[in-house]
């Protein structure tokens, strides 16, 4: 049975491991300093299909595909499938992986929503409630912009706090098992709300989250953020960088020196336009799945905690002149079995 620690914090009581990922990606994620760890790259960001909704499934349906093949399974070994994407109803999900016939469970984090299932999988795992979990997610450029902002074919102008949602999927397979990486803990995290309105400024949304739940783990924990080799935020990109680190100085908790942003790291800021970073659900999953896991199953990096961030607006909440909630979850991953 999981070990809850504190207000927030769940470990978990035997080996919990990462046994396959899988990350792909279109082609400016492909041409970004990491493009050569994802597994694969399309130059065609319809992904051979009709339109761009059906190429995020199709992502899916990829990284999925990846990963199953890595672990040397079968759709049918999956016991549990967690999924969800940033479109209306989830359909880049549940139309890229229907003809998988997983059991499935669909979720909505927004962007966080490779750590919510990343949590709850290791949960489902460690109760002994799934042998084998899948946890996919994914986000398109195309289909974001068309959803919460406006059609390309409008050609507005980008504001310089605005973020490029990546085209990309991660996948990942957990159960319990003797290899890296191992999920030592979760840390489920509180909606938080300062009032931003910016549908083009995430970054400065979603910081408030991301300080709330990593400074929780650290309270929960005792530990300290020189006891890890990184602490990943998902896709805060500059501005909300930034300010998760003014706010963790704020309270006396130095991030600084440990912080890495996949919405930072993904593209090249200076070669590529994305003006703030990057965003979007496969931001998080597919550095994730395609740079920090296998970091950590190599033994180079050896505890990281990943916190991915979500924006939980919708165009109907922004066109009514709502604010923007955050949210964030965490998972503290590690090369060593170990004990919290």
């Amino acid at each position: 049975m999981s070990i809850r620690i504190g207000r927030s914090t769940v470990a978990m009581q035997n080996a919990v491991s990462i046994s396959a990922f899988a990350a792909v990606g279109g082609k400016k994620e492909g041409d970004g300093p990491y493009g050569s760890c994802f597994d694969y790259i399309d130059t065609d960001d319809y992904f051979g299909q009709d339109s761009f909704e059906h190429a995020e499934s199709a992502m899916q349906g990829l990284a999925l595909q990846n990963a199953i093949e890595k672990r040397g399974a079968e759709p049918e070994d999956i016991s549990l499938m967690l999924g969800g994407d940033l479109l209306n109803q989830c359909i880049g999900t549940s139309f890229g992986i229907k003809d998988f016939e997983i059991p499935f469970l669909g979720i909505y984090g927004a962007c966080s929503t490779m750590s919510e299932g990343l949590a709850l999988a290791a949960l489902l795992t460690d109760s002994g409630a799934s042998k084998l979990s899948a946890v996919i997610t994914s986000s398109h450029f195309c289909t974001a912009e068309r959803q919460y902002r406006f059609p390309l074919e409008y050609g507005g102008q980008r504001t310089p706090t605005s973020q490029w949602t990546a085209t990309a999927s991660g996948a990942l397979i957990v159960e319990q098992g003797s290899k890296p990486p191992f999920i030592r803990s979760v840390t489920i995290g509180t909606i938080e709300d300062k009032g931003i309105k910016d549908a083009n400024n995430m970054g400065a949304a979603m910081a408030p989250a991301a300080y709330s739940t990593i400074s929780r783990f650290f309270k929960d924990t005792g530990y300290k953020p020189s006891d890890f080799d990184a602490i990943v935020t998902g896709d805060l990109g500059n501005v909300g960088s930034r300010l998760l680190c003014e706010l963790s100085e704020r309270d006396g908790l130095d991030l600084r020196q440990k912080h890495l942003d996949c919405g930072r790291m993904i593209f090249d800021q200076k070669s590529q336009d994305v003006h703030a970073g990057g965003s979007g659900c496969g931001c998080a999953a597919s550095m994730l799945c395609g740079y920090f896991l296998p970091e950590i199953k190599a033994g180079r990096l050896k505890n990281i905690l990943f916190a991915a961030t979500g924006a939980l607006l919708s165009p109907t909440s922004s066109q009514q002149g709502m604010s923007i909630p955050g949210i964030s979850h965490l998972a503290w991953i590690s090369n060593e079995k170990g004990e919290i």
